[in-house]
């Protein structure tokens, strides 16, 4: 299967143009969150993203709730957050939100990092696995050299030990990767970023 994965469009109509045309080579597409910013036109984020044609799955950043999400998406987009689908064979679980929550304001969507491990709780196994947040200690290291991530996060890779965790959040840290055990992270950022499953 090749998948389209990106995240932090942040209503940016250049990436989501780029996204779309991209698209056209995807088996499925997904997003990691921040669609929009803050809380302010999902509907019209999404909309720059109605040319994919492609089965998609979204999580919800911190920008946007799971319920906003779920109400804004066309009919037949999976949204996940503390739940799992199957697709092609993959099971597919995702959490979205910032993870634990950063200084932004009472706009961003946040979990604690018990809030974390209790939507991650009923994870008991994935091929891949869909978070916001990016796991403590991996690609999720500010502009200043701090790791910022969950460490729920990096508790629930590896005791699950999907085979890819997709994460996006921290923008200093798009493009990079590491690894938890056998599970490859990578942090998206919103380009078009391929995995052949």
């Amino acid at each position: 299967m090749k998948i389209l994965a990106f995240s932090d469009l942040h209503a940016s109509r250049k990436q989501a143009a780029e996204l779309v045309e991209a698209s056209r080579g995807a088996d499925l597409v997904i997003g990691a969150g921040d669609y929009c910013n803050m809380r302010e036109g999902l509907g019209e984020a999404l909309s720059m993203l109605s040319g994919i044609r492609a089965p998609m799955v979204l999580i919800p950043g911190n920008a946007e709730s799971a319920d906003e999400l779920r109400t804004e998406v066309e009919e037949g987009i999976a949204v996940l957050h503390g739940r799992s689908i199957i697709i092609g064979g993959l099971k597919i679980f995702g959490m979205g939100y910032a993870v634990p929550a950063p200084p932004f304001g009472e706009w961003s969507c946040n979990l604690t990092e018990e809030e974390a491990e209790a939507t991650l709780a009923d994870c008991d196994s994935a091929d891949i696995l869909i978070s916001h947040s990016p796991p403590y200690g991996v690609a999720d290291r500010t502009s200043g050299g701090v790791s910022v991530g969950s460490r729920m996060v990096a508790e629930a890779i590896h005791r699950i030990q999907p085979g890819l965790v997709l994460c996006g959040h921290i923008h200093d840290s798009w493009g990079e990767e590491g690894r938890i055990g056998a599970s490859r992270v990578v942090n998206l950022g919103p380009f078009a970023n391929w995995f052949d499953i």
